[in-house]
């Protein structure tokens, strides 16, 4: 058996645009019905959602038949939450707050078997396909994919260093915790922010790295990838469930 190619990774490393959406409703039957819909990559959250490992486990098995990236959110930068969600066979990460090289380093490290990092030895976890897929611990970094999250005014500081560490495939902008970070809390779409999160992106491509953010507004979906941005997250299941089902409402209400 192989190793499980990584279509996300190599797709942002050859520069071609990926598509995604968040989904925090912590439902592997809502995960099942996303990963159909035809986006490349779907952000499955444990740090703004009530998800647990097992219910991550389930959600990556509803993504099996479909042609989609799961990437997981840990609820922070911690090495035994990323060991764990390594062993169910998860390949692609976002690491939240991350504000120095030091951090990214740190995370990219806790992907890595030694020597080159501090990676867990398990002899036969769902990442190796219990022990079927032949020199997975030789070749797995191959295919696991390091999104560092940028929120804050430190990381926006350090952001060059932060994207020249080794293994860090993409610098995804949070656009919440930035916008509160600078002074506009809960007003991510002003147009001071957008114009911020215009640069950075600027920022990360110059500096030879990959850009990703979330946004539920088409307009600025489109300004963001405009400006650079290489993979987008356009929506949230949250929204869509929420936003058509208001509309729904008021078409019978009116």
């Amino acid at each position: 058996m192989e190793l499980p190619r990584n279509a996300f990774k190599h797709a942002i490393h050859g520069g071609r645009q990926q598509i995604g959406l968040w989904s925090s409703l912590a439902s592997h039957v809502t995960v099942e019905i996303l990963a159909g819909a035809g986006f490349e990559w779907l952000l499955l959250d444990t740090e703004h959602s009530a998800n647990e490992l097992p219910m991550v486990l389930c959600q990556l098995q509803a993504c099996m038949e479909h042609d989609v990236q799961p990437i997981v959110r840990p609820p922070l930068n911690d090495t035994v939450a990323i060991k764990r969600l390594l062993d169910a066979g998860v390949q692609s990460f976002l690491i939240p707050m991350v504000e120095t090289a030091e951090e990214a380093a740190a995370a990219v490290a806790a992907t890595r078997y030694p020597p080159d990092g501090v990676r867990g030895f398990a002899a036969a976890s769902r990442a190796s396909r219990f022990g079927r897929v032949k020199d997975y611990y030789r070749h797995a970094h191959e295919e696991i994919c390091v999104l560092v999250q940028i929120e804050s005014r430190r990381g926006m500081d350090n952001l060059e260093a932060i994207c020249a560490v080794p293994g860090v495939d993409g610098v995804f902008i949070g656009p919440g915790d930035l916008s509160a970070a600078i002074g506009h809390l809960g007003d991510q779409n002003n147009e001071a922010i957008v114009t911020l999160i215009e640069g950075l992106i600027g920022r990360i491509s110059a500096a030879g790295n990959r850009a990703g953010i979330l946004t539920g507004d088409e307009t600025l979906a489109r300004r963001y990838i405009a400006a650079g941005c290489i993979f987008t997250a356009v929506g949230s299941d949250t929204g869509l469930l929420a936003r058509g089902a208001e509309a729904l409402a008021r078409r019978f209400h009116t």
